[in-house]
């Protein structure tokens, strides 16, 4: 999806992406440990690692991180949340160049941003970067469209927002994961997630999505509207809950 320009979409978006984007389920290290051999001495380089969120579960792990970010305001972020992180560290690079050294890392994990890759290209990098065995793990926090207000959601989407079917990761699956791990060579886990928003949350939990209007498109009002409309029809106890399952494609590069 290069075309879509994925390293600067996020720039003017940041604020809202800390503050409102869901974490990961702690869950997922589990996961990890038992399926990919993850330790507490392990390095893993988070791909696209953007405001944090993924590489603060395995820094509170134990682990060591190395952030990889293209976007200079995304990556400040990051940098900024996890000052107080000593094994973290963060550098400006692509998932088809990371600048790091050859079989330098134990894992590689990408949150939320597999779908922006050059998939092949990527796969070669991750391949020259990682030990043996070379694990990949690469998530999403999938929304669900289960009830009232996620199906309005939804819709709304489709309503303002033209990119929305372009870049939505959902597009994402099996075929995908065959082409990028081998046809057998890749398992996908689930886990439940979600976050409870008042009408601001939801609102900054809208504008951080890269494919939303702008502030200063003449569709934003509108946007907006429809969406406090949806809230007040919805809500319960002055919130709404945004609902996700967090899918986990994990698998070794031959």
């Amino acid at each position: 999806m290069s075309h879509l320009n994925p390293t600067g979409r996020f720039s003017s978006r940041v604020s809202d992406y800390v503050r409102y984007r869901p974490s990961y389920p702690r869950e997922i290290l589990t996961l990890f440990e038992q399926e990919c051999g993850l330790k507490r001495s392990s390095t893993v380089a988070d791909i696209g690692s953007g405001t944090g969120l993924l590489a603060k579960l395995f820094l509170d792990f134990g682990c060591g991180v190395l952030g990889i970010e293209p976007n200079r305001e995304m990556r400040e972020a990051g940098e900024e949340f996890l000052a107080g992180s000593p094994k973290f560290s963060s550098v400006s690079g692509r998932a088809e160049a990371t600048g790091l050294s050859n079989s330098s890392v134990d894992l590689v994990v990408a949150g939320q941003a597999f779908h922006w890759f050059d998939a092949a290209e990527a796969r070669i990098e991750f391949a020259r970067i990682l030990r043996e065995p070379k694990w990949v793990a690469l998530i999403w926090n999938e929304r669900e469209v289960t009830d009232g207000f996620l199906t309005g959601y939804e819709e709304l989407l489709k309503r303002y927002a033209p990119d929305y079917g372009r870049v939505d990761h959902r597009q994402v699956g099996a075929p995908h994961m065959r082409a990028f791990f081998g046809y057998s060579n890749w398992k996908l886990a689930e886990f439940p997630n979600a976050q409870k928003f008042d009408l601001e949350g939801a609102q900054g939990r809208l504008r951080s999505s890269s494919y939303a209007p702008a502030t200063s498109d003449p569709e934003f009002a509108a946007m907006m509207a429809e969406l406090g409309r949806l809230f007040h029809e919805y809500e319960v106890d002055g919130q709404v809950a945004f609902v996700y399952s967090t899918k986990v494609y994990f698998g070794t590069l031959e």
